[in-house]
């Protein structure tokens, strides 16, 4: 971002070299990321793997074990969180059971000192970004879970401070609640302006609010892009395993001839893209592909496949779920291949019959790592 005077404005969030241990538990280890102002990031990975600490890091509420925290710039290491230009929204809604919603909206303004009828003000329009018009004077016990969570919400940002930091905030709301609060989330975040970081272990929630995705796993940044690169062509054979329903085989390198790398997997050569990364003959690598880019057929039906992107299998069994149906195949000489699709296969297969699972050639992924 570029300031009216033309000089390049600092990143809202940059961690550099970021490590936290716990005794001999290591937390995390040297992760890098930068964050843009004004950006919808999610941190998404299992649980433990570090999401919630780097999230916290940020906020002041853990000292890192080394390595640098900036926001817009500015070295926060030394700062505590009600220093810093951030907000925490927490898993459990965390209001003052004794206090009315305008109270537990207006109560971090009162420690900072305003006045009663600004708190007031501050707090109402806070509650009426957020929906809660006409909630002021109920208790949170008289609220659903929706609402309480966006009495949080309203609570953060009265602070009128610039970074939301939001930990695993929907992880308490029913399905379809957690759906109409992702659509509100990023609704309010394009409405503000503000730089959300956003922790989840839930891949459709990630996918909803996301402008770009962190995967951190085991302590390690293991990728980051945009949501729907990071869906599509995920680099790294752990990214392709947690995001969206891929296919993975493993193989080893046969052949590597210009911009076609061939991978024996389970004794048939399938041709794959480089992709830029270097391999060499004799390699183990692995390959991924989408379920939902993936066709059955049966052997010997009049198709014209590419040779090298195809496996033979054995047809298992269908599993209906309800948008999708999901058919399973064992790869001849081992492993097992799920092609997902709305509407049914064109034809009949019964389990047992030899099938042929194929793809488009450009579909399929290469991990190295």
């Amino acid at each position: 971002m570029t300031s009216p005077t033309g000089a390049v404005a600092p990143p809202a969030v940059e961690v550099r070299g970021l490590a936290k241990h716990y005794g001999a538990v290591v937390a995390l280890t040297d992760v890098d990321v930068t964050i843009a102002a004004g950006e919808y990031f999610v941190l998404l990975g299992p649980s433990g793997g570090g999401k919630t600490t780097l999230l916290r890091t940020i906020g002041g509420f853990h000292r890192p074990t080394h390595g640098q925290v900036l926001l817009h710039g500015n070295d926060v290491g030394h700062l505590p969180p009600d220093k810093r230009p951030t907000a925490m929204v927490f898993q459990s809604y965390a209001l003052f059971p004794h206090m009315n919603v305008l109270n537990n909206v207006g109560y971090g303004l009162k420690i900072a000192g305003l006045g009663k009828d600004e708190r007031r003000e501050k707090s109402a329009a806070a509650l009426t970004m957020v929906g809660l018009d006409g909630y002021a004077d109920r208790k949170p016990h008289e609220l659903s879970g929706g609402q309480q969570q966006r009495v949080q919400l309203a609570r953060a940002m009265v602070l009128e401070r610039d970074i939301l930091l939001l930990d695993e905030p929907l992880a308490a709301l029913d399905a379809q609640l957690r759906k109409d609060m992702c659509l509100e989330l990023k609704h309010l975040q394009h409405e503000l302006g503000m730089t959300f970081i956003h922790v989840t272990h839930n891949q459709e929630e990630a996918m909803t609010v996301a402008d770009r995705i962190a995967l951190i796993a085991d302590g390690e940044l293991v990728e980051v892009g945009p949501a729907k690169e990071v869906y599509r062509a995920p680099r790294r054979r752990f990214t392709a395993s947690f995001v969206g329903e891929n296919n993975i085989f493993e193989g080893t390198v046969t052949n590597v001839e210009g911009a076609v790398v061939s991978v024996d997997v389970a004794g048939t050569n399938v041709a794959v893209d480089p992709d830029g990364q270097d391999v060499a003959v004799g390699a183990a690598v692995s390959l991924s592909i989408r379920s939902e880019l993936v066709k059955l057929t049966t052997r010997g039906a009049d198709i014209a496949t590419d040779p090298g992107a195809s496996l033979p299998a054995t047809y298992k069994e269908a599993v209906y779920l309800g948008l999708t149906t999901s058919h399973l195949a064992d790869i001849d000489g081992g492993g097992e291949v799920v092609s997902r699709v709305v509407e049914d296969l064109d034809e009949d297969v019964a389990q047992g019959t030899p099938v042929l699972a194929y793809w488009n050639r450009e579909d399929l992924r290469l991990h190295t790592s």
